[in-house]
């Protein structure tokens, strides 16, 4: 999958309130990193539940096919674009009637273009995310992300390589792991 983040996630301020309220930190001085740390926390939850965590616009590019095409990114909400991308980059919308859009009830989506035109590949645009916002989030996965930035902030300066995610944070996610069969 080659995905691009084309409008990311808003990370409320309360987000960053939680994370120091956790880490017992009261000066404003380390916002940058531990607001970093809270987004990389965000990608590493994606990248073990399967489950893009807070909404977000996003466009994956799919090779040119005459079949049904599944979109890796979970869950999809809408899919707002289709485009033909030409061997040299330049893209154009298709028509509405040129192509076909399905999204199920386990969050996927999936594109079936019927007129390419002159395209080498698509690229279909796209809004997916389980919340809204951080407040949305479920418990579980807000907890997780949360203790996660917490560890990755304890152990900078440790030179140790700890499994990540730690053991408590793998277990508030495990419930919303999708496994995949290859």
């Amino acid at each position: 999958m080659k995905r691009r983040i084309v409008t990311p996630a808003l990370l409320a301020p309360e987000a960053l309130a939680e994370l120091k309220l956790w880490l017992g930190i009261t000066t404003t001085q380390d916002d940058a990193p531990l607001g970093d740390l809270l987004r990389s926390a965000l990608e590493l939850c994606e990248g073990f539940t399967g489950t893009m965590p807070l909404t977000a616009e996003c466009e994956e590019m799919l090779p040119l096919a005459s079949t049904w095409q599944a979109l890796a990114t979970r869950p999809v909400q809408a899919i707002t674009e289709v485009l033909a991308v030409d061997a040299d980059g330049s893209a154009t919308a298709l028509a509405a009637d040129a192509f076909a859009v399905e999204l199920d009830a386990e969050g996927g989506g999936r594109v079936l273009v019927t007129a390419p035109g002159d395209a080498a590949r698509l690229a279909v645009r796209f809004t997916a995310g389980l919340a809204d916002s951080w407040a949305e989030l479920p418990d579980s996965l807000r907890q997780g992300v949360m203790r996660l930035a917490a560890h990755q902030h304890r152990e900078r300066e440790s030179s140790g390589a700890a499994p990540v995610p730690p053991a408590a944070v793998a277990s508030l996610w495990r419930p919303w792991r999708r496994m995949r069969l290859a």
